[in-house]
């Protein structure tokens, strides 16, 4: 989902604060929201200080002597530092988890429920706090940060049906004996989030963890941990007791650390290939249940009969939205036909589009992530050239906003050219759409099949026949048909295929009530002619 790299291939800081002169690089805008983030809560800073670890209910200052800068994609001010939890704390998270689990997972289904039905109340009122984090740290706009949050929360109130989404079976399997399933809780689990969701993803696994009965260790993104340590004490002031979720921070360290412990039973990554093939790898051979969600390269097929106007805004919103950095962005539009019917309107759309700092009135996407993120989407953007691909909307040079002089900003570019090019082949993950043409549906069908990412697909068509063809034919796990990115509510589940996923168990939903729990079957005999306590006799004895 996200390009999650380990940071060990970039250098851990050592900690220090930063005087008020520094934050004068933050625009008007985000100042204040900055300093509003760093007075009203307690785990996490924007204003230069430091972000706290979460253990056993208490947010507590690092004893790391490592560091890592989290600056803003717009300016580069250093907003907070985040530690490499050091041994100690990673082993305290996980005994406070493990301490917890004993007396969580025998509070009732009913006071679980409660918990969650309080953390929505708590999430849509603290919103603003929590997009305005995102904000500043990931930098998306302040509609699409809100975005992130709604996808999270839409899991907590789907999550505030345990109560008969946890129902177990039963059966008489023979005379007075019965066999009964119920779905028991694993334990301590972990979840490891991406940069690019830091609210959708930590609520897609702390409400169905919890509601579940388990205890969980969370590993936010070291690059925007503000949105995961707000919604930590919003889980606290929800009433959800000392232990059942803890926060701790740092690289690869921290994430071997998880796929080791062996009192973690089950571990949800989302991020990119490395890191989800590493710790798929690690954890399973550690006897762990992991679900790993990610790389993605998903297609929309444009039919000659698809209205117009809904497939080009629907294809440019989808493929420039969070500038690109999304695990369900369309990054590829394959046209079938002529494709001069098709390319000048959505550059014009395109070109249209307004980037800037999130905080900023009409901005479509705002930065990317870092520097390095802008560095590698401009090169594979360049790739293309090489290879014979012509660039006809190029956002490598684009102007940053005045105010922004500093910022990650790449601007809309679609790239024409076929699939041997190295920028169709990777997940680019910025504001870049790759422009294909088939002559045939089946045509454009195999291109996608042949594609070894299977997150998701759309086809733009007016044809129910059509639909219905490509429906069948295409292999991907997540289909729109005119809907771009089609991603489940989450009283379905995630259902991405190929290589875009790791494990068999889903995100969220049914999947991700089974992957939090384990089955036990009883099974009791208790027969009918051997009940004590029958009612006396009262009637009138006819014999001797």
């Amino acid at each position: 989902m996200s390009l999650l790299r380990f940071p060990q291939l970039r250098t851990l800081q050592k900690k220090s604060f930063h005087t008020s002169s520094h934050l004068k690089a933050l625009s008007a805008l985000a100042l204040p929201k900055a300093e509003q983030i760093s007075a009203n809560w307690k785990g996490t800073s924007a204003t230069g200080g430091s972000t706290k670890n979460f253990i056993g209910g208490e947010f507590a200052e690092s004893q790391s002597t490592e560091w890592i800068d989290v600056h803003d994609p717009s300016s580069q001010t250093v907003l907070t530092r985040v530690p490499q939890s050091t041994e100690s704390e990673f082993l305290a998270a996980v005994d406070a988890a493990s301490h917890a689990y004993k007396s969580w997972s025998r509070t009732s289904v009913v006071t679980r429920q409660k918990f969650v039905l309080e953390l929505q109340h708590l999430l849509r009122q603290n919103a603003d706090a929590i997009a305005s984090s995102i904000v500043l740290e990931q930098g998306k706009t302040l509609a699409d940060a809100h975005g992130d949050l709604l996808r999270g929360l839409q899991v907590v109130e789907t999550a505030a049906g345990i109560t008969s989404t946890l129902i177990g079976e039963k059966l008489e399997v023979s005379k007075d004996m019965d066999t009964e399933v119920r779905k028991v809780p694993l334990g301590v689990c972990a979840s490891i989030a991406p940069f690019n969701f830091p609210a959708m993803i930590p609520l897609w696994t702390i409400p169905m963890a919890a509601v579940t009965g388990n205890t969980l260790i969370l590993k936010p993104s070291e690059r925007d941990p503000g949105a995961a340590m707000i919604i930590a004490e919003l889980c606290q002031r929800a009433g959800l007791p000392s232990g059942v979720l803890n926060v701790v921070h740092g690289s690869a360290p921290t994430v071997n650390a998880i796929c080791d412990h062996p009192a973690i039973r089950a571990i949800s990554f989302v991020g990119g290939d490395r890191a989800g093939k590493h710790i798929y790898e690690r954890g399973t051979q550690n006897g762990k249940r992991v679900q790993a969600n990610l790389g993605a390269k998903n297609h929309a097929i444009l039919m000659p009969d698809a209205n117009k106007n809904l497939a080009i805004n629907s294809i440019v919103g989808a493929a420039f939205g969070a500038a690109g950095q999304r695990c369900m962005a369309i990054s590829v539009a394959v046209i079938v036909g002529d494709t001069s019917v098709w390319l000048p309107g959505l550059v014009e759309r395109a070109q249209a589009l307004k980037v800037n700092g999130g905080f900023e009135k009409g901005a479509d996407l705002g930065p990317l992530i870092s520097p390095g993120a802008k560095d590698r989407v401009t090169k594979l953007i360049s790739s293309a050239e090489d290879e014979g691909g012509k660039v006809i909307l190029d956002g490598r040079n684009f102007k940053a906003p005045d105010a922004y002089p500093y910022g990650n900003f790449v601007g809309p570019t679609i790239i024409q050219g076929g699939t041997s090019m190295k920028c169709y082949q990777t997940e680019i993950f910025g504001p870049v759409l790759v422009v294909l043409q088939a002559d045939t549906l089946d045509e454009a069908i195999e291109i996608i099949n042949e594609n070894r990412y299977g997150n998701g697909a759309a086809i733009f068509t007016q044809s129910g026949a059509t639909a219905r063809r490509f429906e069948t034919e295409v292999n991907v796990g997540q289909i729109g048909i005119n809907v771009p990115i089609p991603v489940p509510l989450p009283m379905f589940a995630w259902s991405g295929n190929k290589g875009s996923v790791l494990g068999d168990i889903g995100f969220y939903g049914k999947s991700g009530i089974n992957f939090y729990t384990q089955n036990k079957t009883t099974t009791s005999l208790w027969r009918a002619e051997d009940a004590v306590g029958n009612r006396a006799a009262v009637d009138m004895p006819t014999h001797h």
